[in-house]
């Protein structure tokens, strides 16, 4: 009898808690540091508090990957339940997130464990994790469920556009889009997470310019396509959010849309108002 699969995300993408629930997917938090205190990503520190005391709060928060102990407590605990496990996570590139994994993989020896570099964030790495629970909750094999977010790897993206690259800057993970920092008030980069950091695509100089094409690059990107999952996102900017999704969704016609917030960790790199559009073709 082939065992079960149990599959394990970090917090970054923010996926429903509905969905989270419906696939029995393990969620290990994330840090935000901030000055003497730690939160847990999404678990002590909601969204709503985190936006609204980046917005007046002068020391800024700092983040940091879950600990060895952490995954290990989940891995053991799920090794000793009779699962396999697939731990689908953010990207190398952006965070030691997998390097934590990796060590407390070796600290569970005998259990069956795959540790996978989604190269991405948000709901790009989160439509990967739903890609591999759902294949977990339909009897695949660990093997087939690692296929599986591979190929859901290959065949999704997440395009956004920040209100500011201030924090993108401070927090290191600019990439891509540094060559317009100097520049910063003039125009809008629409930006991309590709191959695990952050490029940019194109800049227009206006904010409402800027989700145009975002909605236009996602037409771009997911034309010819029979089935496309859409999940937009937003750093306390809901209403932005669900208007671009609207939008997309109107001339695409997804066969599953998502609402995601963008998480506390990553809001600390994204800012407050960053907004975007995540996809997932032909799964």
């Amino acid at each position: 009898m082939t065992k079960k699969v149990a599959v394990v995300a970090d917090s970054s993408p923010y996926i429903p808690e509905n969905l989270i629930e419906q696939y029995q997917i393990e969620v290990i938090p994330l840090n935000v540091i901030w000055g003497e205190e730690t939160f847990s990503d999404g678990v002590d520190i909601t969204t709503r508090q985190f936006y609204e005391r980046l917005a007046e709060d002068t020391i800024m928060p700092s983040t940091s990957q879950p600990s060895v102990a952490a995954f290990e407590q989940v891995f053991q605990k799920l090794h000793t339940q009779g699962y396999q496990i697939l731990a689908v996570l953010l990207s190398e590139q952006l965070s030691g997130t997998i390097s934590s994994a990796q060590q407390a993989k070796k600290m569970v020896p005998d259990a069956e464990i795959e540790i996978f570099d989604s190269q991405s964030v948000a709901m790009a790495c989160g439509f990967q994790v739903l890609a591999a629970a759902r294949a977990a909750e339909s009897g695949a094999s660990l093997e087939q469920c690692l296929e599986t977010a591979r190929l859901a790897r290959e065949n999704s993206g997440v395009i956004f556009v920040l209100d500011t690259l201030e924090f993108l800057h401070r927090g290191g993970r600019i990439g891509g889009a540094k060559k317009f920092f100097g520049t910063l008030l003039r125009v809008k980069p629409v930006l991309a997470i590709e191959d695990g950091v952050v490029v940019s695509l194109d800049q227009v100089r206006t904010h409402q310019k800027a989700l145009d094409r975002i909605v236009d690059l996602i037409m771009e990107r997911t034309t010819g396509h029979q089935q496309v999952r859409l999940a937009t996102l937003h750093a306390n900017n809901p209403q932005t959010a669900e208007d671009i999704l609207h939008r997309a969704s109107r001339k695409i016609s997804p066969q599953e849309t998502i609402i995601s917030e963008v998480s506390p960790v990553i809001g600390t790199h994204a800012g407050p108002g960053a907004v975007g559009l995540a996809y997932l073709l032909d799964m």
